[in-house]
């Protein structure tokens, strides 16, 4: 199980980029957090999740 924003999910084993494109956020600005550490956007296809990381999404909206 992976934390997601809070949730328990079963991520474990899919990319970053897997599951932005599950979570219906792949292609938006975004930052992702794995175990406290900014994962680069250019690592998203590469950095795989593991079981009991804890993963923050944060989606950037503009505004004025």
């Amino acid at each position: 199980m992976v934390k997601i924003n809070g949730e328990q999910l079963e991520k474990a084993g899919k990319s970053v980029s897997e599951v932005l494109a599950e979570m219906g956020i792949s292609g938006q600005r975004v930052a992702v957090e794995i175990n406290e550490e900014i994962v680069p956007k250019a690592k998203y296809d590469e950095t795989i999740l593991k079981d009991e990381d804890t993963v923050e999404v944060v989606r950037f909206v503009g505004g004025g």
